[in-house]
């Protein structure tokens, strides 16, 4: 039997979204603000999310809607990643996994609409449909709550401590004027939303044939002395970082590039990990290349 051969990335840039549009019942793909969980089954805890270098949160950098269709239980299906932002820090990247099936407690089981929703306020969800409570600085599981109001939940000391001083300390025994108030923190990064686009295999061989042709117009006008010299320097590292830049010319602004069991574009020839490098899967199975994020944002 054959065996499948992946097809080609799908490549994510951002774009400024409406607020309704980033929401969990939407299924988005985004950069930045608040998580925008699936389901309260399987969420990373404190610990979890906790970096291994300084012990401090990590923060929510981007997620993705990522279903597996020939599966019931992945119909919906989003990636989740982390990552330290404390200098000198800043190492820490973990990713996580959210999923339902199509027929869900939380969601119709048709496709959302596209078009707005009634009402036009923009709201910070901080309690998911099961029930749970979120952070009301990060969006994660919110175990920890204020002593005083016992409203206002927290996933650690460090997010509790960061809101009384930014305002929970005004609002804490104000529950209507608590509700309404957004969390506002520096600790979130700026939201966009992803959206996806297969990547032009015909640009791609178009544009790689001009480069080669430039090259070989480009050899006719220097000496030979030259590009006997300048092949003799060349190395491994520089072809790798060559065929880096020359795969995202093609496009530019693209933060992300996914594909279950494509081949990732290193930027350089140091820490590629082997086979052997890769732990298995908790079940048993090898993991594949799925999503590469490109750290370009600005």
């Amino acid at each position: 039997m054959a065996v499948a051969r992946p097809g080609p990335a799908e490549l994510g840039f951002v774009e400024a979204a409406p607020a309704w549009r980033l929401r969990s019942e939407q299924f988005p793909s985004k950069v930045g603000g608040r998580p925008a969980w699936l389901g309260a089954a399987g969420l990373p805890g404190p610990e979890e999310l906790a970096c291994a270098l300084c012990g401090r949160p990590l923060a929510f950098l981007l997620q993705l809607y990522a279903p597996l269709p020939d599966r019931a239980d992945t119909f919906h299906r989003g990636l989740f990643l982390f990552c330290c932002r404390v200098p000198p820090c800043c190492a820490g990247l973990r990713v996580f996994r959210n999923q339902l099936p199509r027929k869900n407690d939380f969601y119709s089981y048709e496709p959302p609409s596209e078009d707005p929703p009634q009402e036009t306020a923009e709201s910070v969800c901080l309690q998911l449909k099961s029930g749970a409570h979120l952070c009301r600085v990060c969006g994660c599981l919110g175990p920890k709550t204020c002593s005083r109001c016992h409203k206002a939940h927290y996933c650690s000391k460090e997010h509790q401590t960061l809101d009384w001083r930014l305002g929970h300390k005004q609002a804490c025994t104000q529950s209507e004027y608590l509700d309404r108030t957004i969390p506002d923190h520096n600790f979130l990064f700026p939201e966009f939303e992803i959206v996806i686009e297969t990547e032009d295999e015909i640009t791609r061989e178009v544009v790689e044939k001009e480069n080669e042709s430039e090259i070989i117009e480009s050899m006719g006008e220097a000496p030979e002395e030259e590009l006997d010299s300048m092949a003799k320097h060349e190395s491994k590292e520089d072809k790798i970082f060559q065929k880096f830049k020359t795969k995202i010319a093609l496009e530019p602004e693209q933060v992300l590039r996914y594909g279950r069991g494509i081949a990732p574009i290193w930027i350089s020839g140091e820490n590629i990990p082997q086979e052997k490098d890769i732990p298995d899967c908790p079940c048993g199975a090898k993991r594949i290349f799925e999503f590469q994020f490109l750290d370009i944002i600005h």
